[in-house]
């Protein structure tokens, strides 16, 4: 059996999403949120969600069980090897407190950027 990830989605890749093709093949399990320890911001067409040492917010998504081939997907789509994100595991509230979920967190500047809350 292929081995499959939980990762947190937050942005176009959530079901309406204008990535969603990217993930759409793969499991969806639930609705989530982050603990509150991030911020969020518009990068023009698309969010990055950064760490905030304080006044983080609880990001709003989605949990997905990702194949191995999935992964490799997101983290091109990502630019996971050119430095835009990092996937790591993120601490989420609720049922998922205390599973191992990844996800992306964005680790260019956002200065100039607007921040957009807690969904996207």
């Amino acid at each position: 059996m292929n081995a499959r990830t939980l990762v947190f989605v937050y942005g176009t890749l959530k079901r309406g999403g204008d990535n969603h093709h990217w993930i759409s093949q793969q499991q969806f399990v639930s609705e989530a949120r982050t603990a509150p320890a991030y911020r969020m911001y518009d990068l023009g067409g698309y969010p990055g969600m950064v760490r905030a040492d304080e006044g983080g917010l609880s990001i709003q998504g989605e949990v997905w069980s990702v194949d191995e081939a999935g992964l490799i997907n997101l983290d091109v789509l990502e630019d996971t090897e050119g430095g835009e994100y990092e996937r790591v595991p993120l601490p989420l509230e609720g049922e998922w407190a205390e599973q191992t979920v990844e996800g992306y967190v964005y680790l260019r500047s956002v200065e100039g950027r607007r921040e957009v809350g807690v969904r996207w």
